[in-house]
């Protein structure tokens, strides 16, 4: 009982569940999840061959909404999944352009009938249909796959193609890692509610430092341009595929799981 109370004096938590930062806190949690997301939202459409600026414009969108939604309570960013990419990638391969949207298209017409399902009758359903004994390995399974991309990245000047065995972008990506975990495990306050931020801007000046950023491309970039977005029947002919549909449809309840896991946490 008394290592219970002393655990409960020492450990308290810099912002709780119901407390509201301050506007400095604020911004730094907020490019901190900007960064966070970026990765992920990028990487997806990157590899895909699918437009990023899309990519973008949809998630910022979609994360608004679920702003206005969930009236603030969550602070959560709707970002491109990984469990989608081997799929998109493979229906492509065989299928066309509008196969593959107006698969993608059904897909969020899922989601949006598995929200509405809750809105009516709540979450116990879902709770019995993906326990948390399901919810789990799902995660570790989506995190786990991520690590490939992540080593690749790390170590080669071209990650797709596995090319350019590069110890400076070891180096880079070793001291990113190194002081996230620092200020993880040893940060005061505030600052142990943004390792990741800090570990990104260490390891973006390292990168200066070595050489190994290039301005050029964003000296050269236009300040404004406008989405690439796909219209129907314009730029592409919508198309269903039901056995592109029928791959697709399980890997929302997958996705749903994964949310459901950020929302327990």
């Amino acid at each position: 009982m008394e290592n219970e109370k002393m655990f409960q004096r020492t450990v308290q938590p810099v912002l709780d569940v119901n407390d509201r930062p301050n506007a400095g806190q604020w911004a730094f949690l907020s490019i901190q999840h900007l960064f966070a997301m970026f990765g992920a939202t990028v990487l997806v459409p990157f590899l895909t061959g699918l437009p990023v600026s899309s990519a973008l414009l949809a998630s910022g969108i979609g994360t608004l909404l679920y702003i206005l939604i969930t009236k603030g309570k969550i602070p959560a960013y709707l970002g491109s999944s990984f469990a989608f990419i081997t799929p998109i990638i493979t229906g492509l391969s065989t299928n066309s352009l509008g196969d593959m949207l107006v698969a993608l298209f059904m897909s969020g017409v899922m989601y949006v009938m598995i929200g509405i399902a809750i809105k009516v009758s709540g979450t116990n359903w879902l709770m019995h249909l993906l326990p948390p004994v399901v919810v789990g390995p799902v995660i570790m399974v989506i995190g786990l796959s991520l690590a490939p991309t992540a080593v690749n990245m790390a170590m080669f000047e071209d990650s797709g193609a596995m090319k350019g065995y590069n110890l400076t972008y070891v180096a880079v990506a070793a001291i990113t890692l190194f002081v996230t975990l620092l200020v993880q495990g040893f940060g005061k306050g505030f600052f142990s509610l943004i390792p990741v931020l800090i570990g990104i801007i260490v390891g973006y000046v390292s990168a200066i430092v070595l050489g190994i950023v290039d301005f050029k491309p964003v000296k050269e970039a236009g300040w404004l341009q406008f989405p690439d977005i796909y219209i129907p029947f314009v730029d592409y002919h919508p198309s269903i595929h039901i056995g592109l549909i029928a791959v697709m449809l399980p890997i929302v309840f997958v996705t749903v799981s994964e949310h459901i896991g950020h929302q327990m946490v």
